[in-house]
């Protein structure tokens, strides 16, 4: 089924094809773990190592060597996922930079991390599972946002 719609403010018209329930079931979970992950964010972000349970002398001690940039660049990966999982549910075509954003953001701060800090042989491989689950969802938005692109689900 298609339909016009208004593109942009010349009044240009372009079609959409309406997305399937699969999509927009996964668009609506990408929501909500991009507003958990916003939740989460802030919190860090306000509450420093501590934010995630009573921290030991290792975790204050990475905490308090992040970089300046780190949390800006945290705040950024958050952002970018929320704006571009909106971005999805409005059918917007800025789902797919912001994503992109967002995937590159997430992928600078879990390689500054690993890379620069000695987690990895504190904390044991375990450590890895989150941020790579972090990064495998971030890259499956983004591959979400390309075929809704191809397909003519979003604008």
């Amino acid at each position: 089924m298609r339909r016009g719609v208004a593109r942009g403010m010349g009044g240009r018209m372009g079609t959409r094809t309406r997305a399937p329930l699969w999509y927009r079931i996964l668009v609506i979970a990408l929501v909500g773990w991009a507003l958990l992950a916003a939740q989460a964010g802030v919190r860090q972000i306000m509450g420093g190592a501590a934010a995630v349970g009573a921290p030991g002398s290792y975790d204050r001690a990475v905490f308090a060597a992040l970089p300046g940039w780190y949390l800006l660049d945290h705040a950024i990966a958050v952002a970018a996922t929320l704006l571009g999982a909106v971005a999805l549910f409005a059918r917007s075509r800025h789902a797919v930079p912001l994503l992109t954003v967002a995937l590159v953001a997430a992928m600078i701060r879990s390689g500054w991390l690993f890379a620069m800090t000695d987690i990895l042989a504190v904390r044991g491989p375990f450590v890895l599972l989150f941020p790579l689950l972090v990064l495998a969802v971030s890259a499956l938005a983004l591959q979400l946002a390309h075929l809704a692109r191809r397909r003519g689900w979003i604008a």
